[in-house]
């Protein structure tokens, strides 16, 4: 099994990135492979809405960009992963530059024929065997965790399209007032969280036997 996880701040080694690496911990604990794509590191270009990845090569489970960056190689890794955690700050209520980058630019897992209204549908539906989980961290305290909504939703669209269930939704406050006692907790909970996705897939792949 493979756990993907997917980091939008601009901060490498900042607060985003520690707790997804504390959920990939726990993760990795129950057996899982991980990586973590810290997509500040990765060359991706804006989507420019040219729809040629959606209307062409359609019997592709991804299709083609014709822009020239790291998002072909960044989706074939997606596309064989097991399982995902999307992590982002909350950056004017909502998610990153680079994550709103990433995630229009998944458009290539979708298609869609030029004469059809309504949105494009996934190139591959994974019928809820797949799993995913969503950090979203901020300096507004914890009282404020409806601040995430919006990240969630932005997130989340994608996920319910290719018929990928989000186990969990995790929103973690006050990052730049953390003493060491709620930063240890925070770091537990991420930690039971990769622990949790890693079950929830076993238990849907069980029930298919």
């Amino acid at each position: 099994m493979k756990i993907l996880g997917i980091m939008g701040s601009p901060h490498p080694k900042g607060f985003c990135y520690q707790f997804t690496d504390s959920f990939l911990k726990g993760a990795a604990s129950k057996g899982a492979e991980v990586k973590q794509l810290q997509l500040i590191k990765h060359n991706i270009k804006y989507c420019r809405g040219c729809y040629k990845c959606v209307h062409n090569n359609q019997e592709l489970p991804i299709g083609i960009c014709p822009l020239k960056d790291d998002m072909a190689g960044i989706l074939q890794e997606y596309h064989q992963a097991d399982g995902y955690i999307m992590a982002t700050p909350v950056y004017d209520f909502t998610v990153t530059a680079v994550m709103k980058t990433f995630i229009e630019r998944r458009f290539a897992l979708y298609f869609k024929n030029k004469s059809e209204p309504g949105i494009p549908a996934a190139r591959v539906k994974h019928n809820y065997k797949k799993k995913a989980s969503i950090i979203v961290t901020g300096s507004a305290s914890d009282d404020y965790a409806p601040i995430a909504e919006p990240c969630y939703e932005v997130i989340g669209g994608h996920f319910m399209i290719e018929e990928i269930e989000v186990v969990d939704q995790c929103y973690i406050g006050s990052v730049h007032n953390l003493d060491e006692e709620h930063y240890g907790a925070k770091l537990d909970e991420t930690f039971s969280l990769g622990v949790r996705l890693v079950e929830e897939i076993e238990k849907a792949r069980q029930e298919d036997e």
